[in-house]
């Protein structure tokens, strides 16, 4: 995953709003969260909800569907594994080899 990527998804996650929202979406699984189910839990003002969810949705983290008159987010999962993925990817690259357990006392 490119770094210029993975330092967006990182950035937008860094706002707490932003944070508790897809926390939110993320808990809901595969089938999302209504957007006025998620404006009633935070109690935040439907603009700014807007605003945080577009951020979000800018950076490939969530998604949007209709049905009928009613807006869900989804969360991309992909996208949040592929993020944590660049993070882990290269954990230890560096070191020559793990250090040994002594089983003896």
């Amino acid at each position: 995953m490119d770094i210029e990527v993975v330092a967006k998804a990182l950035k937008e996650l860094g706002h707490t709003t932003r944070l508790t929202i897809f926390k939110r979406v993320v808990r809901a699984g595969f089938q999302g969260v209504a957007v006025g189910s998620l404006q009633e839990q935070l109690q935040i003002p439907g603009s700014t909800l807007s605003h945080h969810i577009s951020s979000l949705v800018s950076a490939g983290l969530l998604s949007q569907r209709r049905e009928g008159r009613t807006l869900f987010c989804v969360a991309e999962f992909e996208k949040l594994e592929g993020v944590i993925g660049f993070l882990q990817d290269e954990c230890c690259i560096e070191e020559e080899c793990a250090p040994k357990l002594s089983t003896q006392k």
